[in-house]
């Protein structure tokens, strides 16, 4: 594959990255959503599955909504949609009984792990034009750009 060739006098403007960043993204989020259609799962559901399967104890419900950026009711309908698949439970808090905890069930586990499948082979046709060597630097500078996200806190909020 084509080694990646720079020099001084060929300057990017921020313009041209942003397109190149946002087709790019793009052509992700297409492949994503031909994926998560299959595996019958919603964009916001596969975020919530994600998110929720970060947690290494069962989430808050305030705290799914505060990570996915939503207000509580829009997580609590997810949730909901979730819960009627079976792929997520929620329990009370056993500290505080007012609070709602939610985690994944097998079918959840088995789901969130098909969906991650699913992206891995749709980045293996995108990124399959570079070598190891051009993933490596990619990874690198879009890491530079976005922080990994944190890992909830289950127990916050």
């Amino acid at each position: 594959m084509g080694a990646i060739d720079s020099t001084a006098s060929d300057e990017v403007s921020a313009a041209e990255l942003t397109e190149c960043v946002m087709r790019v993204a793009h052509q992700i989020r297409r492949g994503s959503m031909a994926s998560m259609a299959k595996l019958d799962v919603t964009p916001a559901q596969s975020r919530a599955l994600r998110t929720i399967s970060r947690s290494a104890d069962p989430i808050r419900m305030g705290v799914l909504a505060s990570t996915l950026g939503v207000v509580p009711r829009s997580a609590t309908g997810l949730v909901d949609a979730l819960e009627q698949a079976g792929l997520v439970q929620r329990t009370a808090d056993p500290s505080n009984r007012r609070q709602v905890l939610v985690s994944l069930t097998a079918a959840g586990r088995a789901r969130q792990q098909a969906m991650a499948d699913a992206r891995a082979e749709a980045g293996d046709g995108l990124f399959s034009v570079l070598d190891q060597h051009e993933r490596r630097v990619l990874a690198d500078l879009l890491k530079r750009l976005s922080p990994a996200p944190e890992r909830p806190n289950p127990a916050a909020t």
